[in-house]
Parts: structure tokens; C-alpha cells; sequence
């Protein structure tokens, strides 16, 4: 029988995808208020807004701080 989608996400190894604004804070080794911040300024990419809660692409967060382009 097959898993649902959500218990496949929740048990695969590794670092999440998608990220909360204190995984990403975490990641980065800045301040959450710092991360925000950068957020409302619009300089951080892979960002996604559902609602009030933001979340981040973890993928886009690396090619960024790696100098990579991010589409």
C-alpha cells in the first residue's frame, strides 16, 4: 500500500525543502528579526508567502549563498 504524500515527505532523510523563517535563520547563522528584515526588502530569493507564514526554499537559499543565479 502506498504512503500518503505528507507521511512520504515527513520520513524521507535530509534536510527539509522548504524551510520556516528560523530553519532558514538557522542555515544562514543570522538572526531571525536580520532574516525578516531582509525578507521585506525583498534581497532574499526562494521566498513564498501563504497567507501570514513565510516560507523559504532551501534549494534557492543554497544556489544563492553558493553565488549560483537563482531563476
Amino acid at each position: 500500500m502506498e504512503q500518503d504524500t505528507a507521511s512520504r515527505v515527513a520520513t524521507e532523510p535530509g534536510p527539509p525543502e522548504v524551510l520556516t523563517v528560523a530553519e532558514a535563520a538557522a542555515l544562514l547563522r543570522i538572526n531571525e528579526k536580520t532574516l525578516r528584515e531582509a525578507i521585506t526588502r525583498t534581497e532574499v530569493p526562494g521566498v513564498r508567502r501563504i497567507g501570514r507564514v513565510i516560507r523559504l526554499s532551501r534549494q534557492a537559499l543554497v544556489q544563492w549563498l553558493s553565488g549560483k543565479s537563482v531563476a
